[in-house]
């Protein structure tokens, strides 16, 4: 994993972000993410007038890894409208938790640091019953 091309990661963020879709906050939000099979994916917040059911850049990321072929999630990078790296918040930390190989890195806005790090003790699918993870597959 040292072979990461953070700047490679970032371009894709920002064209993501350029694709984003938010006309009441006016904050744009572009991620994108290594896979394990080398792949880039990517994901834009999509916004909504009833603002609960907004899409963040990393739902729009997760569906892209599934859409284009599954896989598990390596390097993430975030950034915002002006280019500058975001920190996921909560809720997308345990996304990216769910579809993201042990140790996944992240480019946080205090270096670059594991999902664990980020998530400490996280629940995930390797919490739940064997018969319930497979039925996930």
């Amino acid at each position: 994993m040292t072979d990461i091309d953070w700047d490679v990661l970032r371009t894709a963020a920002v064209e993501a972000m350029e694709r984003a879709y938010a006309p009441y906050s006016r904050f744009k939000v572009g991620a994108a993410a290594l896979v394990t099979d080398g792949r880039i994916v990517s994901g834009c917040n999509v916004e909504n007038a009833s603002y609960g059911v907004t899409l963040c850049a990393e739902c729009g990321l997760v569906s892209d890894l599934h859409m284009s072929g599954g896989g598990s999630l390596v390097a993430f990078v975030c950034v915002d409208g002006e280019g500058r790296t975001l920190m996921p918040c909560g809720r997308c930390r345990q996304l990216l938790y769910e579809h993201a190989i042990p140790g996944m890195l992240l480019e946080t806005v205090s270096g670059i640091r594991t999902i664990d790090d980020v998530l400490p003790d996280a629940f995930g699918p390797r919490d739940l019953a064997p018969e319930r993870t497979t039925e996930m597959t």
